[in-house]
């Protein structure tokens, strides 16, 4: 009975793939395709992607560039993601940042678009909601699957041994405390925000954020890892992170 049930799951699965990419290739031929003018962040995650969103919105602002950002804890439809990438065409943006629910990266709405950056926040299993952990990573993958030039991953997490495959294809970046190329050297933990002391190869930079609480740390880091595979320097990334106000 349960091969039976595992058997139909799959098979409604398929399925509603096969409907989501004839949607996708719809949706590109209704926009005119505005992704390929611009540079695509998607970030994943089950905990802070909303704020490292807003943080990779606000560096990008303070060096200069036209981005617009998508961020919800909540899954939204691809319909929505692709107005949403037409809308920041048109208002002359090039870059956008999206948060991507693993909900979301199951519906397959990212795909046939193209990916600059795939960052990862965590893997929080407690976090989880209507989706079994395998079933999640699998949701995962489909993100890192598009071959996205840059994928950032968090060198903490517990389970980083489940996704430490992911590859981007022109650099692969780690943060964290150990083994990472953004390295958390110390933090301090203040009532109205948080600050973290980062090794960036041979530069030691110091940022600081209204966000409160220890996660606040990685997420900064988090941030730090895409802006510095997007080639921005410290300057941007330190005010950037000071600006966003939650």
């Amino acid at each position: 009975m349960k091969e039976r049930a595992k058997a139909n799951k799959k098979g409604k699965s398929n399925i509603k793939t096969n409907s989501q990419k004839i949607k996708a290739k719809l949706l590109k031929s209704y926009y005119g395709n505005p992704a390929k003018d611009m540079k695509v962040i998607a970030i994943t995650g089950t905990t802070g992607k909303v704020v490292v969103a807003h943080y990779v919105h606000e560096i990008l602002r303070a060096a200069g560039e036209q981005v617009a950002v998508l961020a919800s804890d909540r899954p939204f439809k691809m319909s929505v993601l692709h107005k949403f990438l037409s809308d920041a065409w048109k208002a002359g943006a090039n870059y956008v940042v999206v948060t991507v629910p693993a909900e979301g990266l199951r519906d397959n709405i990212f795909y046939g678009l193209p990916v600059t950056v795939a960052a990862m926040t965590n893997f929080v299993t407690a976090g989880l909601h209507d989706m079994e952990p395998e079933e999640y990573l699998e949701s995962e993958k489909s993100l890192f699957a598009l071959d996205p030039e840059i994928v950032v991953l968090n060198s903490d997490d517990v389970n980083y041994d489940t996704f430490s495959d992911f590859k981007g294809k022109k650099e692969t970046i780690k943060y964290g405390q150990s083994g990472a190329d953004v390295k958390i050297l110390n933090s301090k933990l203040y009532p109205k925000g948080t600050e973290a002391t980062l090794s960036i190869k041979s530069d030691i930079v110091t940022v600081a954020s209204f966000v409160t609480g220890e996660t606040a740390v990685s997420y900064m880091a988090c941030a730090t890892a895409i802006a510095k595979g997007l080639g921005l320097t410290n300057h941007y990334i330190i005010d950037g992170i000071a600006n966003y106000e939650p």
